[in-house]
Parts: structure tokens; sequence; C-alpha cells
């Protein structure tokens, strides 16, 4: 590789690297006038449009991973990953008329909150937390060790000193911007992946003899081949897996992951969430079939030479770095725009995620804290951006760990698909379960970490997980005509050993000795067998049935909370029903009437008051108030005095609601409400207008 070619990609790269970072960081730091900082910093001010974030809502679910591993997949274990899009389709809709409804209207800044809300235990809340931790943890750190394979075998970089600058750019995008940053450089980093595949698809196509050529090559040597369906569960992925297993994994990402409710939260209606999401279903499936194509491509330049049977790399992920400089030689910069590319679009999908997992952590678990109690805003933005520079550090260690569980898209599907499956049951026993409890649904979630994280560390300690590579050529290889990035070490032979090879193989074999295997022991290797494609919905049911078996045994009437924290259709259902119907906080409840030796002078007065002929209530007047709603959704303010409660203490600590007595309420801007006010369909059958009594207020203690 001459020395001046390399220093021009290197410029280049540096310079779009800063280019894409700055040109975000300006704008965001330019749109921060006035409105909360800490608002702006997790929620993007609510000016993001309708475009930006199905781009990075689609960026986020493909992430730069499939950027590099994708390409890499096909080319030497076929196109079975490629069905997952199947999964992935099926989810937008679903979570669309399942989750959205529910929580989008809640004023939370963690959609963890929702379960306390729901379940009336903070243990449940923490435990999700934990678990969206944990998992976006380990696929970050796939994501930060993405960009150091191509750097790596381009300049021979070890890995750990390429983490280290991404860690350290990220840091300073992460002090720097904030949800909004991080959308617009989404963005910009997905435009430029367009780009730069459709440059490698349309080279490498030339380079093959043409697109039929291409298909025809791709088919002959096995790398297409749709709708397998094996019906054996340890099989590694296959149609039925891809299409379960993937839905499975994708609601769970979409719909409960902390990441993109966010997303969904920073956009200012209902409407524009459903609009989003059901346009990703395009936009996702022509960015993900992308990278395949740029995998068919490289398959028909390298059917009969290929780089890694021939020692010009050193792992399959390498082979699109590898491709890049041997054919594109001859266009100056496009080397340093491609691993410009991975480095900043790991950098934008880094920083985006330090924010939720920030958020996370501090909305969950630190701000209880009785040090931080209190703490203006500005104070709880500096703390979360010390949280996001911990996570960063922590993610750069924990990237130096992927290549021993064999490469980029094999971690990021064992990960995501262990952890899938007690978040998913959770929400499900949460929206969809009337009959679930606390109990219920925090040993659910127990149950579903246990098993999945059993079956995982099985399959990793007992399994051979290595997946067979599908045959390639080097029989057209010509000697000396490609670069080589870095040629492997020689090994040295023990002669001495050598000669007494035969004679310790003669020793070993005499003295072997083969262990009975039991019924048991088989059936527990076959359960370690089982792909990880199955674990988000085997981890699911686990825990939505364990759920409702401990829910249903354990109910009592202290498992109130409000009817508006289930799904509108099946609350509908339940209540239709016949057995037990179930108390809902929200039903007006009748007062006992307080003993005459508990009535103050205040009391007392009002109850002469009321009791005068003069008084007495009409009964169209008793029907009005009969009809007003619970104080605690209301969304508007009295001219008189009117009791209020604390929005989110009702929810959370539904039995300590202290009705407090206001002397006047100014027309000021109305407190905030559990839900918010915007319009949605699925909740028409839900009246939030508080309608004003003509009666005096009563006092009460």
């Amino acid at each position: 590789m001459a020395t001046g070619w390399l220093a021009w990609e290197c410029v280049v790269f540096g310079v779009f690297v800063c280019a894409t970072s700055c040109v975000p960081l300006w704008r965001a730091r330019g749109a921060r006038a006035g409105g909360s900082a800490k608002r702006a910093y997790i929620f993007a001010g609510g000016g993001v449009s309708t475009l930006a974030m199905v781009l990075s809502v689609a960026r986020g679910t493909l992430g730069v991973r499939s950027f590099l591993g994708f390409p890499s997949e096909l080319v030497y274990r076929g196109s079975a990953m490629w069905e997952t899009l199947y999964g992935m389709i099926l989810a937008f809709p679903l979570v669309c008329w399942v989750f959205v409804p529910v929580y989008y209207r809640l004023q939370t800044n963690s959609v963890y909150e929702y379960l306390q809300m729901r379940f009336h235990c903070a243990w449940v809340r923490r435990l999700a937390a934990a678990t969206f931790l944990i998992r976006q943890l380990l696929n970050l750190a796939v994501t930060v060790y993405t960009p150091t394979v191509a750097l790596h075998a381009v300049l021979a970089l070890p890995h750990w000193a390429s983490a280290a600058a991404l860690t350290a750019v990220g840091i300073v995008f992460n002090l720097l911007g904030g949800l909004s940053a991080a959308i617009k450089a989404d963005v910009i980093q997905t435009m430029t992946m367009i780009i730069v595949s459709g440059a490698f698809i349309i080279q490498a196509t030339i380079r093959a003899g043409g697109p039929q050529k291409v298909l025809e090559d791709n088919i002959d040597g096995g790398r297409l081949q749709f709708f397998k369906f094996h019906w054996d569960p340890t099989i590694r992925v296959d149609t039925l897996s891809a299409i379960v297993g993937q839905l499975f994994m994708s609601l769970s990402i979409y719909g409960c992951q902390q990441t993109f409710v966010q997303r969904y939260c920073s956009m200012n209606s209902e409407a524009r969430v459903r609009r989003t999401l059901l346009a990703n279903v395009p936009a996702v499936g022509v960015l993900f079939s992308m990278s395949w194509v740029v995998g068919m491509a490289l398959y028909a330049v390298y059917r009969y030479c290929d780089p890694l049977t021939s020692g010009r790399i050193a792992a399959p992920d390498e082979v699109l770095p590898f491709y890049v400089q041997d054919q594109f030689g001859f266009l100056p910069g496009m080397l340093g725009l491609f691993l410009g590319s991975l480095f900043n679009g790991a950098l934008s999908f880094l920083v985006s995620n330090v924010n939720s997992l920030a958020t996370v952590t501090w909305e969950d678990f630190v701000s209880a804290a009785p040090a931080f109690q209190g703490i203006s805003d500005k104070q709880q933005l500096t703390v979360i951006k010390i949280i996001g520079v911990i996570y960063a550090i922590i993610i750069m260690c924990l990237s130096l760990c992927v290549g021993m569980v064999g490469g980029v898209i094999e971690g990021s599907m064992l990960v995501t698909s262990a952890t899938s499956g007690a978040l998913l049951g959770v929400f499900v026993l949460a929206t969809l379960c009337p009959i679930a409890n606390g109990k219920g649904a925090l040993w659910g979630m127990i149950a579903a970490h246990f098993i999945t994280t059993w079956m995982a560390a099985g399959r990793l300690l007992y399994v051979d997980t290595s997946v067979a590579m599908l045959p390639l050529s080097v029989d057209e290889c010509p000697n000396g005509t490609m670069n080589v990035f870095h040629k492997p070490l020689p090994v040295g032979v023990n002669q001495t050993l050598m000669q007494l090879e035969h004679l310790l193989q003669n020793m070993n074999t005499s003295r072997v000795y083969v262990p009975q295997e039991s019924a048991f022991t088989t059936a527990l290797h076959r359960m370690y067998s089982v792909s990880y494609m199955w674990y988000a919905v085997i981890g699911t049911f686990t825990c939505v049935i364990i759920g409702c078996i401990i829910g249903a045994i354990t109910s009592t009437d202290a498992d109130v909370f409000d009817e508006r924290l289930l799904h509108p259709l099946v609350a509908t259902i339940y209540n239709k029903m016949p057995g037990k119907k179930r108390t809902y906080s929200n039903e007006k409840a009748k007062t006992p009437e307080k003993d005459s030796s508990e009535k103050t002078d205040v009391t007392l007065a009002e109850d002469l008051k009321e009791t005068s002929p003069a008084k007495i209530p009409s009964p169209a007047v008793k029907r009005r108030e009969k009809e007003q709603p619970d104080p605690i959704f209301a969304t508007s303010s009295s001219k008189d005095a009117a009791p209020t409660v604390d929005i989110k203490k009702a929810f959370l600590s539904p039995a300590k609601i202290a009705i407090t007595t206001v002397k006047t309420q100014p027309k000021e801007e109305p407190s905030p409400a559990a839900f918010a006010t915007t319009s949605s369909r699925h909740f028409d059958a839900y009246d939030t207008n508080v309608r004003e009594s003509p009666l005096p207020v009563r006092t009460r203690l």
C-alpha cells in the first residue's frame, strides 16, 4: 500500500468524521434556546421531522453491524439470516396497535415507570430497567467492536486503540449533544451508507459480469435458500425461527425499549408515531436488504478466489474492507469514506443509546437516592451526562470481548434474544393481562431470566457453537496480484514433539474413558442445543404463564390500578366476561362518613350548609356531580377551590393519596396529568374533561 495513497485515505476519513459530527452538534447547540435543557437533551425538544425520525428508527433497528456483518454472513453462511426481515416487518404494526396507545400519553421520562404505575411494585420497574441496561451494554459492545474490525483489517490497528478513539469521540459528543444531535447524525449516516452500499453493488456487479451472472452464481453456490422449514429447534436459523423468533425480539426492541420509546415521545402526536412506525416497514426492508445484496455481489466476485481461504484476511467480517481496498484502488478517498461511515455510524448509535442508558439509570435508580432529592433540572442533566461517560468507558471495555463469541452477527443475536423474553413478557402482562399483579410480574421475569440465562450459558459451555461455512474455492486466485492486509504469523514446529507424536497418541487412546450418557444428560444437552433464535419466545411465554398463575393465586383488593393502564380493547373484553370483576382505582369509591368527634368547625359548618333546605341540590345537579370523573386524570381546573392530587404519587403509591384543600386556584398552566391530553382514537371511551360543579367545595381533612 503506497504511503501517499494511505495518507489521502486518512485525510478523507478525518474530514468526514469531523464534518458529520460537528454539523449535528452545531444545530443542537443553536436550537437549545429556552425550555428545559434536560427535556431537550432527552426528548430532542419535539422538533424532529417525520422523515428524520423514520431514518433514525431504521438506523437504530439495523445498526452499523448490518453494514459490515450481513455481507460476510451471506458470503460464508448463506441467506438464512436474511429471512429475519419477516419478523421485523410484522412487529411494526403490532407495536402501533398494542404498545403505543397504552403509554404514549404518559408524561414520564422512563418507559419503565409505567410498570410501577401498573403493578405498584418498584422491583418490577427496576428489574425491567436493569434488563434493558444489560442488553444495551452488550449490544453496544458489538457496535463499538464493528468498526475496529475494519480498521484492523485495513491499517492493522489494534482493536483496543480503535475502541478507545471511538469512545473518546463518543464522550465528547455525549457531553455536547443530545437526542436531537444523535437523530440528525443518524440521518447523515443513513444517507451516506445508502450511497456507499449502492456504489459497492454497482461496481461488484459490473466486475462479476452483470446482475444475471450475480444471481446465477449465488443460486448455484447455495447462497440463496428461502422458505426452509426444518422443524428442528436446534438449527441455528430457518424460516420458522426467523419469523417467530425475530418477531418476539423485534416486539421487545420496538415496544419495550427506552431507546425507541424515547423517540416516540419526542414526537408531538400519536398519529405521527403511527405514521413513523408504519413508514419504517418499507424503509427497514430496503435498508436491510441492501446489505445482503452487497453480500451477493461480493460472493460473485470472490466465488473462485476466497480471501479467507487464501489467507488474505483473518476473519470473515473483514471481507468487505478487503473488497474496498482490492477493487476501489482506482478511486482515491473511497476507502476513507467507507471507514468514516463505519466509524461515525457506530459513533451516532453509541451516543443515542448512551443517552437512553443514562436517562434510565437516573430515572429508575439514581434519582431515588436521598442525596439527589430536590436538585434542579440543570444539576440532573449534569448527573445524566456523567453517567453517560461512565457507560461509554464500560462499553469500550466490553467491546474487546466480542470476538470470542463468534463475530458481529452471532454476538448481537445471542445477546438480544437472551434478554428479550423477560422484557417483552412483563409488558405483555402489564398491557394485556388484567389478572396479573406485582408479585406475578416479578416472579415471571425472574423465571424467564433464569431459563434463558441457563440455556445461553449451557450453549456457550457445552455445545459446539461454531457455524459450518459454505464452501468456496481458491482455484482462480492469481499469485501476488491482490493486496495483502496482514499475513498470518508463521508457526514454528517442535521437532521433539513430532518424534513423540505416535507414542503420545497410543498412550492417550489406551486410557480413554467414554462415559455413558443418561437420559437426563441427553435431554439437558438437547436443551442447550436449542437455537438462540428461540430464547425470546421461551422467555416471553415463561414470564406470561408464571405471572398469570401467581397473579390469580395472590390477587387481593390492594392490587387496584387505573383501567387506562390496560389496552382499551382488553379492558372492554375483560369487563364483559363473566366472573369476579376487578376493581379499578379510577372507579368512584364511597368515602365513609366521619365520626362527629373527628369533624372540625369548618366541616361542621359545611355540613350545616349542606343540610339547609335552601342548599339541597336538585336531582339534576346530583347526576352532574356523579358524572364528574376522578380528579387524578383531570385536564382542566375549576374556578372554585378543588381538591388537588399529586399525579405521580397517585399512581406509584395509591394507598397514600393525600387530598389537600386549596383556597384559591389561579388560572395558570394546569398541573401535568398522568396522561397527556393528546387525542387518540384508542382512548375515545375515556372522557378526561372535568365538568365544573356549581356546588361549593367541601373541605376535607
